[in-house]
């Protein structure tokens, strides 16, 4: 039996973007993130972060920093009472310095392979899902896999008055939007995409 998934992007929407945070010690939570990831697993969504982690490319860090950070996310938010069914990342930048990573892969946001590969592993029902981004990178990457509602946020649930206006401003503010039957679907002009190249952020 499928489930739906509520997709997360993890930061500028579950963290802070520091930049490149790969340590434990640099991670701080978006005010209202965890209660919000609550409210979404109460409410039958399964779990997905899915992250551009284009620090690996850029030789910042690998992946075994990146997946210790993502076992101790796990564990500090089971604490909470909260379970993340996955923990999706690409670590690909075409041009990188490593060049194990150059390349042009279908996981990096925009391309919607992280999504997909989550949606078989967990039999993820895509249509009833929702996802939430603070970049246009991660709306594309959800209308190209067939999710059925996504969000637009403001990195770190700070607006920016010289940039695009947001659906809204943080995860807590789009889950009250969700749960109270106001997301709006794909097609609509809030989530409309402008082109972009998908290497404009530091992600």
């Amino acid at each position: 039996m499928t489930r739906p998934a509520a997709f997360l992007d993890r930061d500028g929407v579950i963290n802070l973007d520091r930049g490149y945070v790969h340590r434990w010690e640099d991670f701080e939570f978006v005010p209202g993130a965890v209660d919000a990831m609550r409210r979404l697993e109460a409410a039958g969504y399964a779990l997905v972060v899915v992250t551009n982690q284009s620090g690996v490319a850029r030789g910042l860090y690998g992946e075994r920093e990146l997946e210790l950070l993502g076992e101790q996310l796990r564990a500090h938010l089971a604490d909470a009472g909260v379970h993340l069914a996955a923990i999706e990342y690409c670590p690909h930048l075409p041009q990188a310095s490593v060049a194990a990573y150059a390349v042009a892969c279908d996981c990096r946001k925009p391309a919607p392979g992280m999504i997909l590969r989550a949606a078989r592993a967990l039999q993820l029902d895509l249509a009833r899902s929702v996802l939430f981004g603070d970049k246009q990178s991660d709306i594309e990457a959800a209308r190209r896999a067939g999710v059925g509602r996504s969000f637009l946020l403001a990195t770190d649930g700070v607006a920016d008055p010289t940039g695009e206006r947001p659906d809204h401003l943080a995860l807590a503010d789009a889950v009250d939007a969700l749960l109270g039957g106001t997301a709006r679907p794909h097609g609509s002009a809030a989530n409309a995409a402008p082109a972009f190249d998908g290497l404009s952020s530091r992600e």
